[in-house]
């Protein structure tokens, strides 16, 4: 089973849970005919509650098409709805290339939109190759069902080379079952340090 497939499953699973919890805690507050009995809650703080069902240290694992495996983690995943995706406290990604060589993701937050084939990393993105390559911007878009991912915003970082910035960068295979790259675009600024080249790995 794919990635995609698997996390529609897991969501067909915790969606009606989180609806049958909501449902449990109406019946119960319903089922008092003694009028003295006091709700221990606020109906601000009630309603709160219901709307923060969520999933600790949720796991998500699976292989594309061209043996590819994609890791998702996080601390904290909220269901979303019909038109909303889940989202996700210090979301992570851990990317295993079939050709050889790994990726890795992080941020403070992010979403999942199964519907979409989207995960979306927000706040401190870090981007990290094994290939040396250490890389920093606010958003991060990235497929389900492949290895692909773009940061339309300003990105930083450090390589073999020396320091970095760009306007924007995207990372994907060229060709189908190629190897991957890493592309910067929108004024692409490289600060060459040969000191840096030769620690490096």
């Amino acid at each position: 089973m794919d990635l995609r497939s698997r996390m529609v499953a897991i969501f067909k699973v915790l969606l009606p849970l989180a609806a049958l919890a909501i449902l449990a805690t109406l019946f119960l507050l319903s089922r008092s005919d003694d009028e003295t009995f006091a709700i221990p809650f606020a109906e601000d703080e009630i309603a709160g509650r219901m709307r923060d069902q969520q999933v600790t240290a949720p796991f998500f694992s699976g292989t594309t098409p061209k043996g590819d495996q994609i890791i998702l983690t996080a601390a904290l995943a909220r269901p979303g709805g019909a038109d909303t995706p889940a989202e996700a406290v210090d979301l992570g990604a851990r990317l295993t290339l079939a050709q050889g060589g790994r990726i890795t993701l992080d941020a403070d937050t992010g979403s999942v939109n199964v519907r979409d084939d989207i995960a979306t990393f927000a706040g401190n993105v870090r981007i990290a190759t094994e290939t040396g390559l250490r890389l920093q911007t606010e958003l991060l878009n990235t497929a389900l069902g492949g290895i692909s991912g773009h940061a339309p915003g300003p990105v930083t970082g450090s390589g073999p080379m020396g320091t970095l910035t760009a306007g924007g960068m995207r990372f994907e295979a060229k060709n189908e079952g190629g190897p991957v790259h890493v592309l910067f675009n929108n004024g692409v600024k490289l600060i060459y340090d040969p000191k840096q080249s030769e620690t490096d790995p």
